[in-house]
């Protein structure tokens, strides 16, 4: 377990635009070299416009040149759990890793992504 993810990801509850939920969550990946790149939940009027702190996390670590991923720190007020959408992305770009789920007090399990998403849909079935 990786404390500095765990605390970048706690740390970027404070960023998120929740305007409707008021549910706060920061997210944050760590590369194979070793950076963590954080992301917070996005919130829209629109509400399927929204986006997951997980994927903002991960879409940013893509989109700075990042590809591979050792662990995912995932924090809300209460330990909630990686919804569908983002149990989905989290296998697509990084298969089987360990995911930190944290309430406002720290660590509460980490579970590995192939629990979170069992007989995964990928790219292997695609051919």
């Amino acid at each position: 377990m990786n404390q500095t993810l765990i605390n970048k990801a706690m740390e970027m509850r404070n960023n998120a635009h929740a305007p409707y939920s008021n549910y706060l969550v920061g997210a944050a990946v760590e590369t194979e070299s070793g950076e963590i790149l954080g992301g917070c939940n996005v919130e829209s009027s629109s509400y399927g416009l929204t986006c997951c702190a997980e994927r903002v996390s991960l879409f940013r670590a893509i989109a700075e040149g990042y590809t591979s991923f050792k662990a995912l720190a995932v924090a809300t007020d209460n330990g909630g759990s990686p919804c569908g959408a983002c149990r989905q992305v989290i296998w697509d770009l990084c298969k089987n890793i360990p995911v930190h789920i944290c309430d406002k007090n720290g660590l509460v399990k980490t579970i590995f992504s192939s629990e979170l998403l069992p007989h995964a849909f990928d790219d292997s079935q695609l051919t």
